[in-house]
């Protein structure tokens, strides 16, 4: 059994400039507020970390959500509101945010 029910993993690598990377989009500010949110809205279970490059920098930002090994890309704190409400506190996949 997982110490953690989910595991969610944020990108917040940063490259040189030029180069595309996921914090260049606020991957970093969007975790944090993503950990907030967990907190605040008291979802049990769940770990909210960073991640250095996770090799999708093409899709980014992106994040993954195990254990089942979701993939996530985002905008904003609503495209986040809608997988914290949706995946993390109700186990639904988020489909048109899947990458």
């Amino acid at each position: 059994m997982s110490f953690f029910e989910k595991h969610v993993f944020f990108c917040t690598n940063q490259r040189a400039p030029g180069e595309g990377c996921c914090n260049d989009h606020g991957a970093a500010a969007l975790r944090d507020y993503t950990k907030d949110q967990v907190k605040k809205l008291g979802i049990p279970g769940v770990r909210v970390n960073s991640a250095g490059c996770l090799g999708r920098c093409d899709l980014g930002p992106v994040m993954v959500v195990y254990p089942e090994a979701v993939w996530y890309t985002y905008v904003d704190e609503s495209d986040l509101d809608e997988i914290i409400n949706s995946h993390l506190k109700n186990g639904q996949v988020v489909e048109r945010l899947k990458v």
